[in-house]
């Protein structure tokens, strides 16, 4: 584990989402975010990522950064470290996933299950057919996980990590309407990048997002929520700022995100990471927005 060598009412831990926040439009981490990661790091300061993408995709992000860390994956369902180390599993029952495939029926081309099992079978689905176009680079990634199961139902024989809803922007929000409707114990969360007219939504176990995950981890590692800081960027993030002390969203942020009193920082574009970390521990003043 790691002792943070700051005082005690300082930042002792950073959590940071992945994807439109510690990496730009090209999938990358930039060189001065990097930089900015590792001094915190070696200034006592624990990184923990914290995404939506499952703990094997988020692994060559990571690794990348070049010490030990912690990874909460799943939008929080599973906590685990670099080296595989699992701290906490959150897991969908699966009978009530077995519920929400017959209430979200008319989605069954957009779903997706996800297992915390290594290689083919991790993901399931039924067809590529409707998947394709909305997230075909994920599915290029991701092929030698992926088992197609029909009906999907069958494959529910363990409890998921979670459910997934993906397609153009418009076809979600009628998803998230009748999400809104079944009456299932879940947690839903949206990710949506209208730019790509793409729109992911999750269905966790009831109580389980990013927020939750890491108010759990800070607990056990004896750090106060004024002692973290957090960056983020979309509407999947919003129940980790809303925990951490110190909150920054990207200046490529979701609307949803605006108005809710954290402050801005520079784009992914511009190692928005980078710039809010150098204002809350060296004071660097932040780009008028």
């Amino acid at each position: 584990m790691l002792k943070s060598s700051v005082p005690a009412d300082s930042i002792r831990l950073i959590a940071i989402d992945i994807d439109g926040t510690l990496l730009n439009p090209q999938f990358q981490i930039s060189k001065t975010d990097l930089a900015a990661l590792r001094h915190a790091h070696a200034q006592g300061i624990e990184i923990i990522l914290v995404t939506g993408r499952r703990h094997t995709f988020a692994l060559p992000i990571a690794q990348q950064l070049g010490f030990d860390l912690w990874l909460i994956c799943s939008n929080g369902a599973v906590t685990r470290s670099l080296s595989g180390e699992t701290f906490h599993r959150d897991l969908l029952p699966k009978e009530t996933c077995r519920d929400l495939c017959i209430a979200m029926q008319d989605f069954r081309g957009q779903t997706v299950l996800t297992y915390d099992v290594p290689g083919r079978g991790a993901i399931v689905l039924e067809t590529l057919e409707h998947l394709e176009g909305s997230i075909q680079r994920w599915l290029e990634k991701n092929m030698e996980y992926i088992e197609f199961v029909i009906p999907i139902e069958n494959s529910l024989t363990t409890d998921p990590v979670q459910a997934m809803f993906c397609g153009p922007v418009a076809l979600m929000q009628q998803a998230l309407r009748v999400l809104e409707k079944c009456g299932l114990p879940i947690t839903v969360l949206r990710t949506e990048y209208p730019g790509r007219d793409l729109s992911i939504v999750d269905i966790l176990n009831t109580g389980c997002s990013k927020g939750h995950a890491l108010e759990r981890w800070t607990k056990y590692r004896g750090i106060s929520r004024e002692q973290v800081m957090a960056v983020g960027d979309n509407y999947n993030d919003i129940e980790m700022l809303a925990f951490a002390g110190r909150s920054f969203i990207m200046g490529n942020a979701s609307e949803e995100l605006l108005g809710r009193g954290w402050t801005m920082t520079r784009s992914n574009t511009e190692s928005g990471v980078a710039a809010a970390i150098a204002h809350v521990l060296h004071g660097a003043a932040l780009p008028a927005i």
